[in-house]
């Protein structure tokens, strides 16, 4: 694994102000981030994750330390579609990215947000015209996208999904399953002393990104007809990943003492849990925050393995978008629980999104403070936090 460096302020450093239109295509959309220093605007804020399978947009206005959503979009895009084999992004899974972008701009403008982070993750780091893609998607949407590395991404996870964190665990094994990478960071929490929130990203220890996710393992493999032998042989091919992470065996030995808990954030493990619930429609409030213990998780599995194609797509927590997809995710899952074998597995339904909007939301704060000092510092009046 990899010491994580605190990359906060090389990230915040962004200044952007609304351009006027243009007569050449749409607007250039451009939306201060957290750290901007100008005049306040209102307080809504947006956060854009694209990534190898998913566009997922969320619209929120500040609500004491959280958060209200005021507005959602989710669509499987599938950018990511045979880069594995072909190192590019297809011509049509840019068309699907597209247009999925240009709701996401409308809804941008609809709400009237000024402050905004829109990122793309793994299928546009690794393309080799992911830059041509997003110069398009600018020149289509008026959106800018930020290619954001894989440690950020590994951060705004836990950021995220910080509020699911037990406060008696001494640490928390976090994973995200995408669908061209996962990405698994430690957090170390026997000095955490009384942080909380996204102050969490301190506690931080090391953090690992694989190469694999949930299309690129369904593509290697196949992922409509998957039998016992194909499901141990993805779980052997990321196992023969996670094998070269944490060599000393110090994270093994704190999982073996026991203290230490799963914490999932990906449409897979959303997907056991609305399961585990015999959800007739997913329902994001029953599974955000679902406990499922290792005998539970080890069922589930075996239940989703002995389906079939068309009994995955029937099911309403899976679906047809998801049918070929969900038992490369649940082997990613499988390896990562041979390797650390916790025994339990907190389920989030939060993550990236969930993260820049805190981090927006935080640093608006801060710079709302730090205008207040300077005005009585000028004034030589006291202040308050």
């Amino acid at each position: 694994m990899n010491v994580v460096s605190d990359t906060k302020e090389r990230e915040a450093r962004g200044l952007a102000t609304h351009a006027t239109a243009s007569s050449h295509g749409p607007r250039r959309r451009r939306y201060p981030i957290a750290g901007y220093d100008g005049p306040v605007g209102p307080r809504r804020y947006a956060a854009l994750d694209l990534g190898t399978n998913n566009c997922r947009l969320l619209i929120a206005e500040a609500r004491g330390s959280g958060f209200r959503v005021v507005d959602g979009y989710s669509r499987i895009v599938r950018l990511g579609e045979r880069l594995a084999r072909d190192g590019v992004l297809s011509d049509a899974a840019m068309d699907r990215a597209i247009d999925a972008l240009k709701v996401c701009a409308r809804k941008l403008d609809m709400a009237g947000v000024a402050r905004a982070r829109l990122i793309a993750t793994e299928a546009c780091r690794a393309a080799r015209n992911g830059a041509s893609f997003t110069r398009r998607v600018q020149e289509e949407t008026g959106l800018d996208l930020e290619v954001v590395d894989r440690e950020t991404e590994a951060r705004l996870a836990v950021a995220g999904c910080a509020p699911l964190v037990d406060d008696a665990a001494e640490g928390v094994l976090l994973f995200d399953i995408g669908g061209g990478s996962s990405e698994i960071v430690w957090l170390d929490l026997t000095s955490r002393y009384r942080l909380e929130g996204t102050a969490l990203v301190r506690c931080i220890r090391a953090w690992t990104s694989l190469p694999v996710g949930v299309v690129t393992l369904a593509e290697r493999h196949g992922g409509t007809d998957v039998d016992e032998n194909v499901f141990a042989a993805m779980v052997a091919d990321v196992l023969s990943l996670l094998e070269k992470i944490d060599r000393r065996g110090t994270l093994s030995e704190a999982v073996a003492r026991g203290r230490v808990h799963l914490l999932g954030t990906s449409g897979t493990v959303t997907t056991l849990a609305g399961v585990s619930l015999g959800l007739k429609r997913y329902d994001r409030r029953q599974v955000d925050g679902t406990w499922l213990e290792q005998q539970q998780v080890d069922m589930l599995i075996a239940q989703l393995l002995g389906m079939g194609f068309e009994e995955r797509v029937a099911n309403p927590c899976i679906g047809a978008e998801r049918a070929d997809l969900v038992l490369a995710g649940c082997a990613i899952l499988e390896a990562i629980r041979q390797r650390w074998p916790c025994e339990r597995l907190r389920v989030a339904d939060r993550g990236l999104r969930e993260g820049m909007l805190m981090e927006l939301i935080e640093g608006d704060r801060l710079a709302r403070s730090r205008r207040r000092h300077q005005r009585a510092a000028e004034h030589g009046a006291p202040t308050h936090a």
